[in-house]
């Protein structure tokens, strides 16, 4: 009896000991597969099969960018085949980072899900690409959610109305007129953020909005990133507080602060750079916009970011104005 036994639990032992050295060396050759393939342009895609990622500059190995329409990611259509290749020019010079990216036709953003406001939103603006097109029609855009966006994470129409706040845009609408498409793709919530209306939102950012595509006359490629700030504040009792107002069942946040840095290319190759800091406020718009100058590395530590990270500031001839 003692010996059956001992035969069946020597058995059992040598199976399990099997099943265990097997499962390790399904799961070593299974990681030394992904690793073989990261060497490679390639990415884990949100649980599923590996699937070819198209290099971008300062894109890490296993960062993703989603394309930001309500669309299958793995049946996209005609017309963002060359997506990649224009996330390449609009990212040129480095991503910020590589939280929750969305691209669309003509901008990239950074979706900030906590926030219901993006980190960031980049373009690429040329004089070409600024003209108006006669056949674009604003008035036939519509502010919408982005069903990319999970709908935990999603702002509404809903969480603006009654709030006071304009629902501003971030990469704005008049940088996108030279196609009806890329005009609608502004226009989805995730490129807005909650700001004063009257005499900020319609007339000092708006002056700002203006300049940026002026520069196009004078540099041959522009590249501009735009996001929120949530600035401290010394209240009463000489303590620092960051406090900003939420809207909405969604919680929006409203940011305290918008801020622009710019990079400006010149036909010879030269760069130079400009950032802006405003208040979410009430502006006198005879203020002259170089008043809300700042240094770019103020706005790198306010925001957590590093802009234009593959641009070295030797490379810069001209930083606000000013020689380098």
């Amino acid at each position: 009896m003692n010996k059956k036994f001992a035969f069946r639990l020597a058995t059992l032992s040598g199976l399990t000991i099997g099943s265990f050295i097997g499962g390790i060396t399904y799961e070593r050759n299974r990681c030394n597969t992904l690793i073989d393939q990261s060497v490679n342009p390639y990415v884990l895609h949100a649980g599923k099969d590996i699937k070819q990622l198209t290099a971008m500059p300062a894109l890490p190995i296993f960062g993703t960018v989603s394309a930001a329409t309500p669309f299958v990611p793995d049946t996209p259509k005609p017309s963002q085949l060359d997506q990649p290749n224009r996330v390449s020019q609009i990212m040129k010079y480095g991503f910020p980072g590589l939280d929750n990216v969305r691209s669309y036709s003509d901008y990239v953003l950074s979706y900030d899900r906590r926030n219901r406001v993006a980190h960031w939103v980049f373009e690429h603006l040329t004089l070409e690409n600024v003209k108006s097109n006669p056949s674009v029609d604003r008035s036939k855009c519509d502010f919408k959610p982005d069903e990319s966006i999970h709908p935990f994470f999603r702002s509404l129409n809903s969480d603006y109305k009654g709030s006071g706040f304009d629902r501003g845009h971030l990469a704005a609408a008049g940088n996108h007129k030279s196609h009806q498409e890329h005009c609608v793709q502004t226009f989805y919530l995730t490129n807005m953020a909650p700001q004063v209306g009257s005499g900020f939102n319609r007339d000092s950012w708006n002056r700002l909005e203006k300049h940026v595509r002026k520069l196009t006359k004078s540099y041959s490629d522009v590249y501009v990133c735009t996001g929120p700030l949530y600035l401290p504040k010394k209240e009463a009792d000489g303590k620092a507080y960051v406090k900003y107002q939420v809207i909405g069942n969604n919680s929006v946040a409203v940011p305290t602060h918008f801020y622009k840095v710019i990079v400006g290319e010149t036909p010879d190759g030269k760069l130079e750079l400009e950032s802006y800091v405003m208040p979410n406020q009430v502006i006198d718009d005879n203020t002259p916009l170089n008043v809300f100058q700042v240094p770019p590395e103020a706005v790198e530590r306010s925001a957590g970011l590093l802009f234009f990270d593959r641009i070295s500031r030797k490379q810069l001839t001209k930083i606000n104005g000013k020689k380098v």
